[in-house]
């Protein structure tokens, strides 16, 4: 005589998948329909310290420049540790902290301790998903590519593109 063949119970199976399981993809619930709800006009845009020096040396006229790529109003908000770092570089980068002080700039104060600029982006965009981060910082545009519903602000052919924005939002496509 042979082994008898159980079946599995739905109970059973019921009881094995929860909402916490890691196998079930976690998502923020702004993120319905795959694209994020909280991104629209008037864009806020989340500048990095590099963009602004790349945006110096092509020429490119940081608010309406961005404005040219998304065709609608930008806040450009810049956090208290890319304030930091760009003072940090010294007289050489006068132009781009003369640039970052500009009263077009929302100032987002920071609370926490050091003035590292790409954890404290990456915790603010992980925070609220109602950020675009121009940056051009290939180590950081890989952290925010793993967070979902964030699009990226580069700079290609002396000109602003962006990457991961949804098509009903009228980006162009380059």
């Amino acid at each position: 005589m042979g082994k008898q063949k159980k079946t599995r119970r739905y109970a059973t199976m019921k009881r094995m998948l929860s909402l916490r399981d890691e196998r079930l993809p976690q998502h923020p619930s702004c993120l319905f329909f795959q694209y994020n709800t909280q991104l629209g006009p008037p864009y806020h845009i989340l500048v990095d310290t590099n963009f602004i020096n790349f945006s110096i040396k092509a020429k490119l006229d940081l608010v309406q420049s961005m404005m040219d790529c998304l065709y609608a109003k930008c806040i450009p908000c810049i956090t208290d540790c890319v304030m930091a770092e760009i003072e940090k570089l010294g007289q050489k980068y006068r132009v781009a902290l003369r640039i970052a002080k500009d009263p077009r700039f929302d100032r987002l104060p920071c609370t926490h301790k050091g003035t590292y600029a790409d954890d404290c982006l990456v915790q603010r965009v992980t925070q609220h998903k109602c950020y675009i981060v121009a940056t051009v910082d290939r180590d950081l545009k890989r952290r925010i590519r793993k967070i979902p519903g964030v699009p990226i602000m580069y700079i290609s052919n002396h000109r602003y593109n962006i990457e991961r924005m949804p098509d009903d939002y009228g980006a162009p496509r380059f």
